[in-house]
């Protein structure tokens, strides 16, 4: 009696475990196409957000002040590295938000040209004026700040996800005894001493 009492409490619950291990089955399934999804969306987004930004450069460094004006230093800085521009050239140039409120850094300063072809010359002219002057790279002297030296960068107004990639290339060179050289469009050149271009790191949605 107890045999057989046992066998359909045993199918029952056999027929349960299935009927879960199919519902998991579904789930998964479901999950791996919302994941491909998210992975699809991601990239849509920060395709659209690099041709927002394609005539954009991003400045840090540059002292705040309440009568600042924006447009002049960006003016002083791209004739301090031999690739002046025009305040008509400068569609639009705003700070933008700390990521850390609590840093004591300026605010980054952003600045819309008229082309891409005009950001990149300036970008270019900043690597090549701090690759020959190495001793006086550019900064708040440049711009005609006075007080202490400070240094000023310039670069590519990059999107969330293209930063994460550089933070990645950054921490990637420094464990490997690298020396990350430049990026430039969603490109990153790690290079040693001697200037040779070992590894280039390249956007990823894993």
């Amino acid at each position: 009696m107890k045999r057989s009492r046992l066998i359909p409490e045993q199918c029952m619950r056999v027929a349960d475990l299935v009927e879960k291990t199919t519902v998991i089955n579904q789930l998964k399934n479901e999950n791996e196409k919302l994941h491909g999804t998210v992975h699809d969306l991601s990239s849509r987004l920060n395709t659209v957000e690099l041709h927002m930004r394609e005539c954009n450069i991003e400045i840090n460094g540059i002292p705040e002040n309440r009568s600042e004006n924006l447009i002049d230093t960006v003016v002083k800085l791209t004739k301090s590295v031999d690739s002046p521009l025009e305040v008509g050239d400068i569609q639009h140039v705003t700070r933008i938000a700390k990521l850390n409120r609590d840093s004591d850094k300026p605010r980054a300063v952003i600045v819309k040209l008229r082309s891409p072809i005009q950001r990149d010359g300036v970008l270019a002219a900043v690597f090549k004026h701090n690759k020959e002057n190495k001793e006086e790279k550019l900064n708040t002297h440049h711009l005609g700040i006075g007080g202490t030296r400070k240094p000023v960068f310039v670069s590519e107004h990059l999107t969330p996800a293209n930063k994460s990639l550089h933070a990645a290339a950054r921490k990637r060179a420094k464990d490997m005894s690298y020396k990350l050289i430049r990026y430039s469009h969603v490109r990153f050149s790690l290079s040693l001493s001697n200037d040779k271009a070992l590894e280039s790191l390249t956007k990823g949605y894993d």
